[in-house]
């Protein structure tokens, strides 16, 4: 990278087994934005990448998980014109409940087909593409 981000976020590919025979997908709505996404966030000061991944999962979702592989970063300009990098891990939801609040108000565990057709961003699509299997 040839320059510094200004952003640091990161967040989870959440997977868990679905009723069916395929695994779903968690994709989360946050109402500031109007959109659907993946978890996650910021990083806080002097907190680690994976640390903050599982954290922005939980707080999002309120699931506990398991952390996988790390995945494709994701590097862009947000609303602001700053410079993002978002570091991605593939995660296996273990257990808790979803509670609403002022910053994900919805939770949908969904298809990987369903959850590429749902996801507002691109990137956020590719994931699911490349690396939460088709259901069957």
């Amino acid at each position: 990278m040839s320059e510094e981000p200004e952003v640091r976020a990161a967040g989870g590919l959440v997977l868990r087994d679905g009723a069916g025979a395929g695994v779903e997908v968690a994709v989360v709505h946050r109402p500031r934005y109007d959109d659907w996404s993946l978890p996650k966030g910021k990083l806080r000061r002097r907190e680690g990448w994976e640390a903050a991944a599982l954290r922005e999962v939980a707080e999002e979702t309120g699931m506990s998980c398991e952390l996988g592989a790390e995945l494709e970063p994701e590097t862009y300009r947000d609303r602001k014109g700053r410079r993002k990098l978002v570091r991605w891990w593939l995660m296996r939801a273990i257990d808790g409940e979803f509670e609403p609040s002022d910053e994900v108000d919805e939770l949908r565990w969904l298809s990987p087909e369903a959850a590429r057709r749902l996801l507002s961003y691109e990137h956020d699509r590719a994931l699911v593409e490349a690396h939460a299997p088709p259901g069957g």
